[in-house]
């Protein structure tokens, strides 16, 4: 079925069980034009009024009975609008939801894209890609959305062009909204991300986007991009010390374990003393205390040392949850022992400034222990690398 026509595209949405669910907070200069666009492809608009304290609610009324309105008495920000949104969809039946913001910045027609999208990949979860690089992109959202992008990817192995657009379909028979989500900007990334994990499809498709004059724009790029930034480290501690040890030890079969060796290893140009050093420099970033990015900084390191990355990203998981408490209290001991300091068990006095030497004495403590088992692990390696017959590159083991 071909999708131009606002008529259409109405036609799909209805066949397919899709609404359109539209936060807005102080937009009153753009919200009824972008309600009445809406109206022309949908005739089922979810309007969450998030604590709006301009002239909203009278714009509102107008639409009358065309519009569902959800109204919240503050101000609970875009997640919470957004989630709100999502959940009376459901409870409405609809089995998709398109996301739209109230600005202006999107373009109603765009709506047919989804429809699109909503009859070739069903139960994918859309999000809208802006063309990041045209003219009046503002900076600042350009530089937040790549730095979301490049998160994501590392979160979930998936590389998509725009992470952050508040354009999106949403398949509500998949996504789950029990968990705690964020109540912000961070929001979207974040359902992103649990969506990605919990096995859905994602993709991008093409939006247009300007930035009219009357547009306002609620977000604060040093607290909201600060907010977001906080979430990806949780997001990275999680796939650290849960996801990323979990998918290791489901691949760690014999014929794995075989086929990585004999790649890396046996039928590997590289000498023995660059295997060992791909072990070392692995089970160095595996020890530094830098939890949640020492995988990203192995990897990067190993670029640029032009090391074998794969050895380097398998050797660091040396801090792999069962050996987590050893290396804490390995790190924190020896620390205390090179300062000739006692170890502090009691939370007696505790202060900031006894919390500072304790920082202190672990801090020194990873970083020699890093050290000390990155250099041992480089000698057994290279000795049982020798001793199995691989005497130079070309060899194998034998």
């Amino acid at each position: 079925m071909g999708i131009s026509s606002p008529d259409s595209v109405r036609a799909v949405l209805k066949e397919r069980g899709c609404c359109v669910i539209m936060p807005t907070y102080d937009n009153a200069g753009t919200l009824s034009d972008v309600i009445s666009s809406v109206l022309e492809y949908c005739d089922d608009l979810i309007v969450i009024n998030d604590g709006c304290t301009d002239g909203t609610p009278e714009i509102l009324k107008k639409f009358g009975q065309k519009i569902d309105v959800l109204t919240h008495p503050f101000n609970w920000g875009k997640g919470v609008a957004l989630r709100n949104g999502l959940e009376r969809a459901m409870e409405r039946g609809f089995s998709h939801a398109i996301s739209i913001d109230s600005d202006g910045q999107h373009s109603a027609s765009d709506i047919a894209g989804f429809a699109k999208a909503l009859q070739e990949m069903p139960g994918t979860l859309v999000v809208g890609a802006r063309n990041l690089n045209a003219d009046g992109m503002p900076g600042g959202n350009t530089f937040a959305n790549k730095f979301s992008n490049f998160w994501f990817r590392l979160e979930t192995g998936i590389s998509l062009q725009d992470t952050q657009s508040g354009y999106r379909l949403y398949p509500l028979d998949s996504i789950d909204l029990s968990g705690k989500f964020t109540g912000g900007y961070e929001f979207e990334l974040e359902i992103l991300v649990y969506s990605a994990w919990k096995g859905v499809k994602v993709a991008n498709i093409p939006v247009s986007v300007s930035y009219p004059p009357d547009r306002v724009s609620h977000f604060k790029p040093f607290r909201d991009f600060a907010r977001i930034s906080i979430l990806n480290t949780i997001l990275v501690a999680i796939c650290f010390f849960w996801r990323w040890p979990a998918s290791f030890f489901r691949k760690l079969t014999w014929t794995n374990v075989k086929s990585f060796i004999d790649r890396n290893i046996i039928h590997s140009p590289e000498s023995n003393a660059r295997i060992a050093s791909s072990v070392m420099l692995g089970c160095f970033m595996g020890i530094l205390p830098i939890w949640g990015y020492q995988m990203v900084c192995a990897f990067a390191l190993a670029h640029l040392l032009k090391l074998n990355k794969v050895i380097v990203l398998v050797a660091s998981n040396i801090s792999l949850p069962p050996l987590i408490p050893f290396i804490i209290f390995g790190s924190y001991w020896l620390g205390c022992t090179v300062l000739g300091q006692p170890m502090i068990f009691s939370m007696d006095n505790f202060s900031l400034e006894v919390a500072g030497t304790v920082l202190l004495q672990y801090i020194l403590g990873a970083v020699l222990l890093a050290a000390l088992v990155s250099a041992l692990s480089w000698l057994l390696t290279f000795t049982v690398l020798l001793a199995c017959g691989r005497h130079n590159k070309h060899n194998k083991i034998g």
